[in-house]
């Protein structure tokens, strides 16, 4: 059965993307923990991000950088921390979540729930510093 991550990415269910090449996509966590938090996927099912060959790992990475730059313009945010944890969706994914202290990182503080709206306009914010 295709992850909740492949659904989204073929459009079986609703994502807020920010970036989708050939390799990846970013869309926003509909779990935010911070304003801003979202999540690059490879468009491969790989379960654990220790098992993504090297030349996708980089490629990650490299849009990671590109998104993150972007967030800490968007939110003007001290930092954008980045999480590998991997045991919410068997499916490697990547957060990218503004931060300004330590605690902006506590997943236990996660929205339960959150606006279409507001996940559209952060996604905005992030898209057009990626233009900047």
């Amino acid at each position: 059965m295709a992850s909740v991550f492949t659904m989204i990415i073929n459009g079986d269910l609703p994502g807020t993307f920010i970036w989708q090449d050939d390799r990846c996509v970013v869309f926003m966590s509909i779990n935010p923990i911070e304003r801003g938090h979202a999540l690059v996927v490879p468009k491969d099912e790989i379960d654990q991000w220790i098992d993504v060959p090297s030349d996708l790992r980089e490629h990650l990475f490299e849009v990671a950088h590109k998104v993150a730059k972007a967030q800490k313009r968007a939110f003007d945010c001290t930092r954008v921390g980045m999480v590998i944890a991997g045991f919410e969706v068997p499916h490697t994914h990547i957060h990218l979540i503004p931060a300004n202290t330590m605690s902006d990182m506590d997943f236990s503080r996660a929205a339960t729930s959150v606006e279409i709206a507001d996940l559209e306009a952060a996604a905005a914010s992030i898209k057009s510093a990626l233009v900047e």
